[in-house]
């Protein structure tokens, strides 16, 4: 698997880059890939469904010049920015491997990314995934997955709370539509937390999980169309 620690001027450049990754594969021009990157500006970005109205404090966003993007992927909403880490995978689908549905996907990608983090925590016995997606310490929540499939490849994505401004969840998104039952209707600040581990560590211990290693090729160019696809209103607020 190819290593790519990459990190892109705007987050919009990053999503594009992100399904860029998984057009190339499926066009046979790329293969199974794991990728790090972390937004030096805050962002929110929403899943491909998600209405903007009903997710986001459009208010304060546009009050804070915080950009509201929208990614290729399910899953709910979520805010990004300095000390949350993102990380990325895409695989090879195969009829009767552990990427064969999406559920069976993502319990194998959660699982090999749970015990990755597991390695590094003094306690781990709180260590699970909740709900579909969610990977927990105890009841508290700190990464976020979804995944989005084409005919041979798939993406599964996440970010992951090392050391974030908080706060800043509740001020820029209302309370989220859908909601895991582990929630218990609980508001942002009691729902969320940090892992507060340096990003390197997280990093080093996924590539390991992944036995990917880094490509002395030079970093893909995302393609121009996804560049004006992600930096549109069309796309970004479709809904």
């Amino acid at each position: 698997m190819t290593l790519l620690d990459l990190t892109l001027p705007s987050p919009a450049e990053n999503l594009a880059l992100e399904e860029a990754l998984l057009d190339a594969a499926e066009a046979g021009n790329g293969g199974e890939a794991l990728r790090f990157w972390e937004s030096p500006t805050p962002f929110v970005v929403v899943g491909y469904a998600n209405k903007i109205a009903s997710e986001v404090n459009m208010t304060v966003c546009e009050a804070k010049g915080i950009p509201i993007l929208r990614r290729c992927s399910g899953g709910g909403t979520v805010v990004q920015g300095p000390g949350c880490l993102n990380y990325a995978v895409v695989l090879r689908i195969t009829e009767t491997g552990p990427t064969r549905s999406i559920s069976a996907a993502n319990q194998y990608v959660m699982e090999r990314v749970r015990h990755a983090i597991s390695q590094l925590l003094v306690s781990n016995s709180q260590l699970r995934i909740a709900g579909h997606t969610d990977l927990a310490l105890g009841s508290l929540k700190f990464s976020g997955n979804a995944q989005r499939r084409r005919k041979n490849f798939l993406l599964f994505h996440g970010s992951l709370l090392l050391n974030f401004h908080l706060p800043l969840i509740s001020e820029l998104l209302n309370m989220p539509s859908l909601q895991p039952d582990y929630r218990d209707g609980r508001a942002h600040d009691q729902f969320i937390t940090n892992l507060n581990l340096p990003a390197e560590k997280v990093k080093n211990a996924l590539a390991a999980e992944w036995q990917a290693s880094m490509d002395s090729s030079s970093a893909p160019k995302v393609p121009s169309k996804l560049l004006e696809k992600y930096g549109s209103a069309e796309w970004n607020r479709k809904f």
